[in-house]
């Protein structure tokens, strides 16, 4: 059994992140909600839903195991098929968004997916389609300064797959993931709340 250098003011900044996506994936959804197909915004909302509670419920994992509470084990082996596939939908609804047509949705069964590679390919998919799509977003509003912005977003999270893959047991890698995951969540709110305040609300995408 694995054992983890978790501080309490660790796994408490780990809420922080948490935080700051749940302010980006409610503005995301007000200023989207006008422009999306009901079936885009389902996609959106619930894969934004998804990955925040992933997140939160990870981040409790860890205080639960700091305060020497319990290893309640299921909380971080189920976070990154919950995250990636949560990233999958939200990307998947700003390109339904972006790409919708006159014509109904065909209903699609939801493919099983087994596998770490899996879903770490589906995470940077669904993390790709996002930053693209809010990219595409900035350019229509001609915001294109804000690309960076997102593109920064996508290599932390980028970085924060190759720390995990070092192995997440190091008081000094999970420092680096809190700070790279912090300024991240925090890239994109501020990306976000750029568009928001440009009036993206009212903004005619198509």
């Amino acid at each position: 059994m694995e054992v983890y250098e978790f501080s309490v003011p660790m796994t408490l900044v780990d809420f922080i992140p948490v935080l700051l996506f749940g302010i980006s994936a409610v503005l995301m959804q007000r200023d989207l909600y006008n422009k999306m197909p009901k079936y885009a915004f389902a996609c959106l909302a619930a894969g934004s839903i998804d990955v925040f509670l992933s997140g939160f419920l990870k981040a409790l994992w860890k205080l639960l195991y700091a305060l020497g509470v319990c290893d309640f084990h299921v909380l971080n082996t189920m976070f990154l098929p919950t995250q990636s596939l949560g990233l999958l939908l939200t990307g998947l609804g700003l390109i339904l968004m972006l790409t919708q047509r006159r014509q109904a949705a065909l209903a699609v069964a939801p493919p099983l997916f087994t596998g770490t590679f899996v879903f770490i390919a589906l995470m940077v998919l669904g993390l790709g389609i996002i930053c693209g799509g809010l990219s595409v977003i900035a350019v229509k509003m001609k915001k294109k300064a804000l690309i960076p912005v997102f593109a920064l977003y996508f290599l932390c999270y980028m970085a924060l797959g190759y720390l995990a893959s070092r192995g997440g047991g190091s008081v000094a890698i999970n420092w680096a993931e809190e700070g790279i995951n912090c300024l991240g969540q925090a890239l994109l709110l501020g990306g976000l709340y750029a568009l928001h305040r440009a009036g993206l609300r009212e903004y005619k995408l198509l």
